[in-house]
């Protein structure tokens, strides 16, 4: 069964090629792993629901394989392919929304405007309060 079939099964918001799963939605199982170990996604294959910047960004500076997005956003893409990073999505979006689905996402926001993977790690930490 691959990443895909096992992540849509359980109704996992992400998936990693070395076991890790997380029902939790958002940056939050990318970077709670992070906090533990930069590193953390290090070459590993990603599948996650949604993909935007914010976690484009944190996957690059972790050192992901490759990752595939059921929605992908036009940001995250961008930042995916300037890190020569492959990929795959199901649906390529303009931004990710916020819940209330009335506007982007606050932690797509937090990183609209900075390009360093790393700048994002730090801002999206700030903004979590982690």
């Amino acid at each position: 069964m691959n990443l895909k079939e096992t992540l849509l099964e359980n109704n996992y918001s992400i998936i990693a090629s070395n076991g890790y799963y997380s029902f939790d939605g958002g940056i939050k199982p990318i970077i709670t792993k992070m906090v533990e170990s930069i590193d953390y996604f290090k070459d590993l294959s990603v599948v996650d629901k949604v993909v935007g910047k914010a976690s484009a960004s944190l996957l690059v500076l972790s050192g992901v394989k490759q990752v595939y997005g059921l929605v992908l956003s036009k940001a995250a893409k961008d930042v995916l392919e300037k890190h020569n990073i492959p990929y795959q999505f199901d649906q390529l979006v303009d931004y990710i929304e916020n819940q209330n689905k009335d506007g982007m996402c606050p932690m797509e926001l937090t990183v609209k405007d900075i390009d360093d993977p790393y700048d994002a790690y730090i801002a999206l930490k700030d903004k979590l309060a982690l």
